[in-house]
């Protein structure tokens, strides 16, 4: 069997750490091509030398000297080129000899090199959900006219893909008998937290999340449910759909990962234990299955699942995010930026945890938004929401 090349961008995050576990399995299928990290220099510097990637992706001369002096003499090191900055993420996204791509880079930073893979024809394994939800009629549009394959990784968007038929999207989903999309979510650590209690979270109690061990800022987002929020705009471009076809449902033990519910009356889901193994190890082997390495479920020890709808006034951003979606144009953008900024005021303890849905809110009601044509109309439009909500922040301590 011939082996795959595979660029994993954001290699040392929480994903990335779990795909390099699933191909450690796997050697005699796939081969490292490149890896991508931003500050965890430690962390690449141990992967490389237990993969020889062609590649190592830094993102700026600094980081590529610590790398450097890590990887020192060794014999492994020296397979391994030291490349930095933004435009050798697109470098090693669209590389001719690269078949996959693993797009885990946290953030709108990771949008030009999914973008990059988009546009080179790859097989792309989305991570990296803010892609969408910032450019999701470019990035489709890149994938469709340039052959490429997308397969979500999220685990509620890869439930999704195994639910639906494979045609859906040629046919839409009314077509293939679907009624709506139903995204399941934990509702994270405070939610039968008292709302007046909120007011004193503090960023540890936001990243201790119950099923799931993911980094310090999608763990927030997954407290204020915008992780949700932002799935919410992802699936409506993945399956093509519209906002009011996407409902969210809480499910607190993560075993339900989403669901299809279907004309004739049917549900159909996928379940599995909270490891994000096992949706890494169905997109890169689809349409094969693959051993993950994750536990199987067992469902007499689960013994019970408990589902309950969801509450706005606890999770206002559910509400910014259906708006954003239906705007369509920058919105979405406009909400990501304002999002990632005040999450990351959050965990710097400069902005109170019940602030994060009022800040995204002033910025949507308060920025310009407008239809989208080019990459760099969704890039100003970020740069713009953030400055705005940098500038609401600091009017609001003074």
């Amino acid at each position: 069997m011939k082996q795959q090349w595979i660029t994993l961008l954001g290699a040392t995050g929480s994903i990335g750490c779990n795909t390099l576990e699933v191909l450690d399995l796997h050697r005699d299928r796939y081969r490292v091509f490149a890896l991508s990290a931003h500050r965890n220099v430690n962390r690449l510097a141990e992967q490389c030398l237990r993969f020889s990637p062609r590649f190592a992706v830094v993102p700026g001369e600094r980081e590529a000297e610590c790398l450097r002096g890590l990887l020192g003499q060794s014999e492994r090191a020296e397979t391994t080129e030291i490349l930095i900055g933004p435009e050798a993420l697109c470098h090693v996204a669209a590389h001719p000899e690269v078949q996959t791509v693993m797009a885990a880079i946290v953030g709108a930073a990771g949008l030009p090199s999914t973008l990059a893979a988009a546009r080179a024809g790859k097989r792309i394994l989305l991570a990296n959900k803010e892609a969408l939800v910032m450019s999701g009629g470019l990035m489709m549009d890149a994938v469709h006219r340039c052959g490429a394959t997308l397969l979500p990784v999220d685990s509620e968007h890869n439930a999704i893909f195994q639910s639906l038929p494979h045609h859906h999207r040629e046919q839409g989903l009314a077509r293939v008998g679907v009624n709506r999309i139903i995204l399941t979510a934990s509702g994270g650590p405070f939610l039968k937290t008292p709302l007046d209690q909120l007011l004193q979270v503090t960023p540890d109690e936001a990243c201790r999340h119950p099923n799931w061990v993911m980094g310090r800022k999608i763990s927030v987002d997954s407290a204020t449910m915008m992780n949700k929020g932002l799935e919410l705009i992802e699936a409506c471009w993945l399956f093509n759909a519209n906002p009011d076809q996407v409902d969210i449902l809480i499910h607190p033990e993560s075993i339900i990962h989403s669901l299809v519910a279907y004309v004739d009356g049917s549900l159909i889901a996928q379940l599995g234990c909270p490891d994000m193994r096992i949706p890494i190890a169905h997109a890169l082997a689809f349409p094969e299955r693959l051993v993950s390495g994750a536990p199987a479920l067992d469902l007499a020890r689960v013994a019970q699942l408990n589902f309950q709808s969801l509450d706005l006034e606890r999770f206002p951003v559910i509400r910014l995010a259906y708006g954003a979606m239906r705007a369509g144009g920058t919105a979405p953008a406009v909400l990501n930026a304002a999002n990632e900024v005040a999450v990351a005021a959050f965990l710097e303890h400069r902005l109170p945890f019940r602030d994060i849905p009022r800040l995204i809110e002033s910025v949507l009601e308060q920025s310009a938004q407008s239809a989208v044509h080019t990459l760099e109309q969704v890039m100003a439009a970020d740069e713009e929401a953030r400055r705005l909500a940098l500038h609401l922040m600091r009017r609001e301590l003074s």
